[in-house]
């Protein structure tokens, strides 16, 4: 039969389930113990158990190691080129982009790590298409965020040009993978696998 908690045991409880979850979430985070929490109903009382398992292999240091504190060797830091503050040498320096890759992707994130769906598609349908390609991850470069936009007079990215030419965005990309549309286009002198 079942039973039915009291209000001061069910708040005992659930604090009690809370505080240990707690713990071994924050626990875990920190790779200090691996958290099994086990919750079940008695009569006239509820158990809460916690059991946690310690790790195999030695604690972290409390230093992070990619921390931006200056003790990171330099060949690490973040590699950027600048970006013109003029509208007509962004427009250059999309034009050379376009021209000198083959296949050029304007999209918000990187190829390995897309920080939109509509960019993380076009990423999909050109590896599914198995064609080499060059990025700009226009997240990290404002001005040829804006400036390939009026490049190509498309308000959306992402953005694929082949052989210097726009081809579309997202829905546009997808179509012409889904017809084998882009495969064709893909072959015209280009550089695929």
């Amino acid at each position: 039969p079942e039973h039915q908690l009291e209000a001061p045991e069910i708040t005992a409880a659930t604090t009690m389930a809370s505080l240990l979850f707690r713990t071994a979430r924050s626990a875990a985070a920190r790779r200090l113990a691996s958290p099994s929490i086990l919750v079940s109903t008695a009569p006239c009382r509820a158990v809460v158990a916690a059991a946690f398992v310690a790790p195999a292999y030695p604690l972290p240091s409390t230093r992070r190691p990619f921390s931006d504190d200056g003790s990171s060797h330099s060949d690490f830091a973040p590699q950027r080129k600048s970006v013109p503050d003029g509208d007509q040498e962004t427009q250059d320096m999309i034009k050379s982009h376009v021209t000198s890759n083959h296949v050029m992707l304007y999209m918000k994130g990187t190829p390995s790590m897309p920080m939109c769906g509509f960019s993380a598609r076009v990423v999909q349908a050109l590896k599914d298409e198995g064609v080499d390609f060059s990025s700009v991850n226009v997240l990290d470069y404002p001005e040829i965020r804006e400036g390939v936009k009026k490049y190509a007079d498309w308000p959306t990215i992402p953005q694929l040009y082949v052989g210097g030419e726009f081809v579309g965005g997202c829905d546009i990309v997808l179509g012409m993978h889904e017809s084998d549309e882009l495969k064709e286009l893909l072959a015209e002198g280009g550089d695929e696998k």
